[in-house]
């Protein structure tokens, strides 16, 4: 399968490395240019390209970016046939996106970004942490495997989705329509809590909408009190706690 990766942050680089070990022709972009791809993350034959070219003939197509530059890659999105499958792996988070006016906090992440899109995606990957994604995979069937949700109302695409989070060393749980995909945004307790298959199909079904954005909030405090202090700068470990006592 052809799989164009858009962005190089923690779980990107996961993404390149993971599909690419599992027999995918991969390219992978950033915004600073082909030439600023790290040599480790093509060590399974991903091949780093433009933007442009990285969208190019691909089959599935996974933005590994931060939702603020959503707007700036729609138009190149919308080009893309219908066929091809889009996979968003953002959170919205108001003290780091605020300068995206469209969007309400409390808002159903994934439909605004179909909005902006002009296209239906799958949302996968953004309820896992960084640390658990590049360090907690396992093989299928061990015990205590993580699970990752995934969101989608396309069939097709949601079955595509959900096989290629099993290729990257985790169980795939199929979380609703992106209507629902709330439940796996940030403050709800499948978000970034390092849950079994079981376990994950309770959390999302006992998500409370209202309750998201506070939880959340409450989370980024306890996280920035201990950030930049070397003696107290929290592990990430640390933050799966953390989530579990706030967000289950």
């Amino acid at each position: 399968m052809k799989i164009g990766i858009i962005g190089t942050g923690h779980i990107g680089k996961t993404l390149v490395i993971r599909l690419s070990e599992s027999g995918h022709h991969v390219k992978v972009a950033n915004s600073r240019g082909p030439e600023s791809i790290e040599a480790d993350l093509l060590i399974n034959g991903a091949q780093p390209a433009t933007t442009e070219d990285t969208l190019a003939d691909a089959d599935v197509v996974i933005l590994s970016i931060p939702l603020a530059r959503i707007p700036d890659i729609a138009p190149l999105i919308r080009k893309l046939p219908a066929k091809t499958t889009v996979v968003d792996t953002s959170n919205y988070y108001p003290h780091r996106d605020d300068r995206i006016e469209s969007i309400d906090d409390g808002q159903v992440e994934s439909l605004w970004v179909t909005e902006v899109l002009g296209r239906p995606v799958v949302k996968a990957w953004n309820a896992i942490g960084s640390h658990s994604f590049a360090g907690k995979s396992s093989p299928v069937n061990s015990v205590n495997r993580i699970a990752i949700p995934v969101a989608a109302d396309n069939e097709e695409h949601k079955e595509i989705g959900m096989m290629l989070v099993q290729q990257t060393g985790f169980d795939a749980k199929y979380s609703g329509t992106l209507a629902e995909s709330w439940r796996q945004q940030p403050g709800s307790p499948s978000y970034c809590t390092d849950l079994t298959y079981d376990e994950l199909g309770t959390a999302l079904s006992r998500a409370e909408k209202n309750r998201l954005p506070k939880r959340r909030d409450i989370a980024i405090e306890a996280i920035s009190e201990r950030i930049g202090d070397s003696k107290i700068n929290p592990e990430a470990d640390y933050l799966v706690r953390l989530n579990r006592i706030l967000f289950m």
